[in-house]
């Protein structure tokens, strides 16, 4: 039986069996001879995850519109579909050509979640290549990974060969053309992946080397050869208006996470949330225009036939035509019964005569991020919304005729205390009052204000990187006090597992050390940590035990203020200087104004003409103790041949 045929009588006993099968409407397919360069997209999750992430269609469409390269796609099977590839010793492949990873000249993983990544070891091992980088072969496929996570690529780099850091629409046809090139002129792996360090934004973790004090600290991380540069610089889109972005996406023959045509609107933030890892490293703020927009989404209905488009950015609420875009759309969509949705909005928005023209076709629930219970904890992480704010757009909501509303909250936030919990509860209870002072005869029936309440993560690249998450008992007691004080009327309460969040914390800030415990955890069967039903905490600790590392260290410890973080080699254009400041004002519950009010110096501004609302007089340099790096001392080859490293 040859492996098409094995495949497919797997697919007869596995739940979801279109997760495997690919041929979907809009799929991109290649011959395998028509391009020279072969790259598969991993995602690290299910199917129906994989295929809700916007970065991945953007990315396997601009390779595949290269006539030299060809994209397939690969997500992580199910329990079964494991068990049963593993029975009938099928490697894991791709959809398109059912190829095992092991033929593919690059593999390319997103890094969007920390708990993803054992399931990245799986992948590998399944597609028959070797987990460690160093284990790898002349015949084995560069393995590559980009997304948020890559802000801090350290504990995953034992098992990824380069990482591209920023925006990928614009490193990922470089890194590739590199690749082409050794494939085509016979570069050895090692020549190869000195070159990729020469592309800006592209980190090889072979060409650095770590070092540490005594009490585990990171020491020193330098380059260890003239090609690698000392700081690695992040990849910016600079016109987001002219960006690629494809308007003919694969539909999947399934129910996936986020089934419905997402919309980029803007990339960027200049609210300054101080525990937001995205608004720090998708700064600055860039929009695309009105008529751009509404190009894509009437080619993208007319291409996949959804019925919901989703107008997606970090914060969709100040996108500068948000009313005027809402409106044309509508017009144009109404009569095709498709509707639009906007995400997880901040309460101090101008939203109402939006909110009014999306309901014309479906009226969703609201979703408000509060984040926390009292105004002194908003300000301690510079939200900058009030509780009239959300009052307000509560009572809109009700009064036009939503009857569901979510509030998002974190607990364990730097500095919280019981009051602030109880501001949590005492806010939900003022939202379900403004519901019964609208007239019973006007008000939609059936009120439910959801509150779910997630635990804080100390990120890279923000104020709150030098912080400390509480521990898990903390954390338990925390959740109880919330679960006893929400149980209102109207109100239901959902909160995450301290657990996974106490391992995303040590993965987040993780060092280089953090791989072994990876590795070794994965060896004792975790895998899809993300699901409740497959997460095995006590293996993971089991894990830490066996190499010798405390999760502690990394996820309950505060950091001096001189310390030298894992990342810090990495500029992803916001100084570590400036994210001090912020973290000393967080101490005084001293709020920032939002960059659109004037410039906050955050070092976006030392690239000229990439902000809208950068300061140039503001370029200076952060103090030298709080650079992510002082120049590394050049290796004694590169001095020799007076080379720039």
């Amino acid at each position: 039986m040859n492996m098409n045929d094995r495949i497919e009588s797997l697919l007869e006993k596995v739940q979801k069996a279109p997760r495997y099968t690919g041929g979907e409407m809009n799929t991109q397919v290649k011959g395998w001879d028509e391009a020279p360069l072969h790259f598969v997209f991993c995602f690290p999750d299910t199917y129906e995850v994989g295929m809700s992430h916007l970065g991945m269609k953007i990315l396997t469409g601009l390779i595949n519109d290269q006539s030299w390269s060809l994209c397939e796609r690969c997500f992580m099977p199910w329990v079964d579909m494991m068990e049963g590839m593993k029975a009938q010793q099928v490697p894991l492949f791709s959809l398109e050509s059912r190829r095992p990873l092991k033929e593919f000249d690059v593999i390319g993983f997103t890094l969007m979640y920390e708990m993803s990544y054992s399931n990245v070891l799986a992948m590998l091992e399944m597609g028959g290549v070797p987990l460690e980088r160093r284990d790898r072969g002349e015949s084995d496929p560069i393995v590559v990974a980009g997304g948020g996570c890559a802000s801090n690529p350290e504990p995953i780099s034992d098992f990824i060969d380069a990482f591209m850091i920023g925006a990928g629409e614009e490193v990922m046809l470089e890194l590739n053309r590199v690749i082409l090139d050794r494939k085509e002129q016979g570069w050895t792996r090692e020549e190869c992946l000195k070159r990729l360090a020469q592309v800006e934004g592209v980190y090889v973790p072979s060409l650095y080397d770590a070092e540490y004090n005594e009490d585990g600290t990171l020491k020193s991380f330098r380059p260890n050869c003239p090609e690698a540069p000392a700081r690695v610089m992040k990849r910016y889109v600079d016109n987001f208006d002219q960006a690629y972005f494809p308007t003919r996406t694969a539909v999947p023959y399934t129910e996936v996470v986020f089934d419905r045509i997402t919309l980029e609107i803007m990339r960027g933030c200049t609210r300054g949330c101080r525990f937001c890892q995205a608004g720090m490293l998708y700064r600055p703020v860039r929009e695309r225009s009105l008529e751009t927009l509404v190009r894509q989404a009437e080619a993208l209905v007319e291409s996949t036939g959804y019925e919901e488009i989703s107008l997606s950015s970090l914060s969709s609420g100040d996108y500068s035509c948000l009313p005027e875009l809402i409106r044309e759309l509508m017009r144009r969509m109404k009569d095709k019964r498709v509707s639009i949705s906007l995400p997880s909005l901040r309460i101090d928005s101008v939203l109402k005569e939006s909110l009014e023209e999306t309901q014309q076709v479906k009226k969703s629930s609201l979703t408000f991020a509060p984040e926390a219970g009292t105004q002194r904890l908003r300000d301690v992480i510079n939200k900058g919304v009030t509780e009239e704010d959300l009052i307000e757009k509560a009572r809109d909501a009700f009064e036009g005729g939503w009857s569901s509303i979510k509030l998002y909250f974190m607990d364990g936030l730097p500095t919280e205390t019981t009051e602030d919990l109880d501001g949590i509860a005492d806010l939900a209870q003022k939202v379900v009052g403004e519901y019964f002072k609208v007239p019973k005869a006007t008000r939609a029936k059936g009120l439910r204000v959801t509150v779910s309440c997630s635990t804080f993560v100390p990120k890279p690249h923000t104020p709150f990187q030098w912080a400390a998450q509480d521990t898990i008992p903390v954390i338990n007691e925390k959740q109880e006090h919330l679960r006893e004080v929400l149980k209102i009327k109207g109100v239901n309460f959902n909160w995450h597992a301290p657990h996974l969040s106490y391992l995303e914390a040590c993965f987040s800030r993780g060092d280089r050390r953090i791989g072994r415990v990876l590795k070794r955890a994965y060896e004792r069967g975790c895998i899809l940590d993300g699901w409740s039903d497959q997460f095995k905490f006590d293996e993971w600790m089991a894990a830490f035990a066996d190499c010798g590392l405390d999760p502690a260290f990394y996820a309950n410890r505060v950091r001096a203020k001189d310390e030298l973080f894992p990342w810090d080699f990495l500029d992803c254009g916001v100084t570590k200087a400036y994210l001090w400041r912020e973290k000393e004002k967080s101490d005084r519950a001293e709020i920032t104004r939002d960059c659109r009010q004037g410039c906050n110096g955050c070092g976006i501004q030392r690239f000229p003409g990439l902000c809208a609302y950068a300061d140039p007089k503001r370029n200076q340099a952060p103090s030298p103790s709080l650079l992510p790096y002082e120049p590394a001392e050049k290796p004694e080859e590169d001095q020799a041949e007076g080379r720039n490293a």
